[in-house]
C-alpha cells in the first residue's frame, strides 16, 4: 500500500513539473502584448519624430518576435518581445528626460 502511494505521489509530482514546463514554453502572448503597447505608447508620444532610429529598432525586434511566434519558436519570440518592450521603454525614457531638461534629440 505504501509503495502504491509513493508511486502516485511521484506521478503527481511529475505531472506538476510537466505542466509547469509546458507553461514556460507556450506562446509569449503577454510579452507580445506588452511590446506592442510600449511601442504604441512611444509612437503616440512622438518618438517617430524625436527618436526614429530607436523606435525603428524596437519595431524590428517586435517584427522578429512575430516571425518567431509564427515559426513556433516561442523562446526566441519571448526574448525578442521583451527586448522590443525594453527598447520602446528606453525611447520613452529618453524622450521624458529630454522634455525635463528642455533638450531635444
Amino acid at each position: 500500500m505504501a509503495h502504491s502511494i509513493s508511486q502516485r505521489l511521484v506521478s503527481f509530482c511529475l505531472l506538476l513539473v510537466s505542466i509547469g514546463l509546458s507553461a514556460c514554453v507556450g506562446a509569449p502572448v503577454q510579452e507580445m502584448s506588452n511590446a506592442r503597447q510600449a511601442i504604441r505608447a512611444a509612437r503616440d508620444a512622438g518618438a517617430l519624430q524625436k527618436e526614429p532610429q530607436k523606435l525603428t529598432e524596437a519595431q524590428a525586434l517586435l517584427d522578429r518576435a512575430e516571425g518567431n511566434l509564427h515559426k513556433r519558436s516561442y523562446r526566441d519570440a519571448r526574448r525578442d518581445a521583451i527586448a522590443a518592450r525594453d527598447k520602446a521603454a528606453e525611447v520613452l525614457d529618453a524622450m521624458q528626460l529630454a522634455s525635463h531638461t528642455g533638450t531635444g534629440s
